[in-house]
């Protein structure tokens, strides 16, 4: 069989080995396991990016995958030998070096890829401390609270006239930045002591919302029917919060999830799923309640009931409040999304509704519904305008022929080089 059909086969005696399962492996690279079967039977070309992710979850060289230890080990030493003039005049022994010496080939080979390995972390924490936006705008955030506690003292200071109700305010707004100061620098520490890409990088009170979101998988039995003490139950048996600002965007969420059981219960919920099905146009017209409500209600009954549902909820400005994922479209807090998703169009024209099939550039991205409105936030008022803030509900596309519109992830990640609303350029060149 030749050296290029049976990778597959090498690929499925390494996880074997290991004793990983077929769908932790599919997992760890993010591709169906399905599809991991049949590349371990040597059914799919595999090559890439994709035998890159598979041989650094094994644990291996690629080429041990694609063309065997020996061509692995003969291959390194070329790499390690580079266009040095002296190694070049010994280049054409490699072979035999590596059958008398394996040993010895491999641990030159280990040195050189340990030397590239720090080489690439040098590079990537160079990058992290110039280009990374989490730390300018932790950075900025420290120093904007260090600014307003230093203005609110300079008042104090300066002004010993000053009337007792104003001074009072002054010391709650002092007393209130120093609480976001401390916040901000804690975060920023851990996030200067994390490894890049470890689960410990980003720590900020979004963060951890999202966590705590997710670990209860946007539901709250206990908010269902239980009264007010019902959110402070749920605070006080979490685990995950360690920020106070956390814990104000989890209770805010915690109320305005108790407010939408009340204005729709789950039964009348899963009724009207059972009338008109999963179109929440549809189901707003049948239990007679607002679009944004019957987004967040949808979006927070379990799997088993309607199927996977995501949620994406944005602020007037474009700031992300609310993520939850949906598998097949990729929603990342750190970097801006793409403007071309229809979240942003609805908030040009507040009220109305908007449906678009949607599909991400991404290798493992799948045709998505994507159902947008706003809310307007609090009351109409004289020469203001309205505050908004827009909902994006996700749904798993059914077959359709009908081509999808085209939607990026962010600028700085997505491959789509002639997008006319492209901000920056994508580090992911051609071929990448």
């Amino acid at each position: 069989m030749a050296e290029s059909t049976i990778t597959g086969t090498r690929i499925r005696e390494r996880r074997v080995e290991r004793g990983i399962k077929q769908t932790e492996l599919a997992a760890m690279v993010e591709i169906s396991p399905s599809y991991l079967n049949l590349i371990e039977h040597n059914r799919r070309r595999i090559g890439g990016t994709l035998l890159l992710r598979i041989a650094r979850a094994l644990k291996v060289e690629p080429q041990v995958l694609s063309h065997g230890a020996e061509a692995a080990l003969i291959g390194g030493l070329r790499e390690a030998a580079g266009d040095g003039s002296a190694a070049a005049a010994e280049r054409d022994r490699l072979e035999e070096f590596a059958g008398r010496f394996p040993g010895w080939a491999q641990t030159l080979v280990d040195s050189f890829r340990h030397g590239e390995e720090m080489e690439r972390m040098v590079q990537t924490l160079t990058d992290r401390l110039a280009h990374d936006p989490h730390l300018a705008e932790s950075i900025h955030e420290v120093l904007s609270v260090v600014a307003a506690i230093r203005s609110a003292a300079s008042i104090l200071v300066e002004t010993p006239e000053l009337e007792q109700k104003w001074q009072a305010r002054f010391h709650r707004n002092i007393d209130e930045d120093s609480k976001r100061l401390a916040d901000g620098a804690k975060s920023l520490v851990r996030y200067l002591d994390a490894t890049p890409g470890s689960e410990a990088d980003i720590r900020s009170p979004q963060d951890e919302l999202d966590q705590f979101l997710s670990e209860n998988q946007f539901n709250f039995a206990t908010l269902e029917t239980g009264g007010a003490e019902a959110v402070d139950a749920v605070l006080e048996a979490d685990t995950i919060l360690s920020l106070p600002t956390a814990r104000e965007l989890v209770r805010a969420f915690l109320e305005q999830y108790q407010r939408d059981a009340l204005r729709l219960p789950r039964a009348l919920l899963e009724q009207a799923l059972d009338r008109v099905g999963l179109d929440p146009l549809a189901i707003a017209e049948d239990v007679q309640q607002d679009l944004p409500c019957v987004f967040r209600r949808l979006a927070s009954l379990p799997a088993d009931v309607a199927g996977p549902i995501g949620l994406v909820v944005y602020d007037g400005s474009g700031a992300m409040l609310t993520r939850k994922p949906l598998d097949g479209f990729s929603v990342s807090r750190p970097s801006g999304a793409c403007p071309l998703w229809p979240i942003y169009r609805v908030l040009t024209q507040p009220g109305v509704p908007l449906r678009m099939r949607v599909l991400q550039p991404d290798r493992d991205a799948r045709p998505v519904t994507a159902l947008a409105v706003t809310e307007q936030i609090g009351p109409a008022r004289y020469n203001e305008p309205p505050l908004v803030r827009a909902y994006m509900l996700l749904l798993p596309e059914p077959e359709s022929e009908d081509a999808p519109s085209l939607v990026g992830t962010s600028c700085r990640i997505c491959p789509r080089q002639d997008c006319i609303a492209r901000r920056e350029p994508s580090v992911m060149q051609e071929g990448f």
